[in-house]
């Protein structure tokens, strides 16, 4: 398979389970923010990582969450998308946004001070 029509089923892939997360009704996951950051697909498309974030809600009950709701998330997924085979997916945990939040509150409590001029001597003797 050619690589940019893995790419854009990665894309595709990533849109649909975004949307998918906002209509499941577990508890474990209807309050935690998750974001889906990115998707890879294997070139056989048997097998997919989703990587995701969470913003609130406990880390392991949100992993749990959508470990028990892939099942779901997949026959959604291949009611959506016209693919022949639906990968089987595995969720992994990226932690990139909160590490960016982290650089960024870094970045901004750091204050800059102005610089004073320097008196210019003068040698002329």
């Amino acid at each position: 398979m050619a690589n940019y029509r893995r790419g854009r089923i990665n894309d595709e892939m990533q849109k649909e389970i975004a949307m998918i997360l906002r209509e499941v009704k577990d508890p474990r996951l209807s309050g935690a923010f998750i974001s889906v950051t990115a998707v890879e697909a294997t070139p056989d498309l048997k097998f997919a990582k989703v990587y995701y974030s969470s913003m609130l809600g406990d880390k392991k009950e949100v992993a749990a969450g959508l470990k028990a709701c892939a099942g779901y998330i997949r026959k959604c997924l291949a009611t959506r998308m016209n693919l022949r085979m639906t990968p089987e997916l595995t969720f992994i945990a990226d932690h990139s946004i909160e590490h960016g939040a982290h650089i960024s509150k870094l970045l901004e409590s750091i204050e800059i001070t102005p610089e004073e001029p320097e008196e210019e001597e003068n040698d002329d003797k």
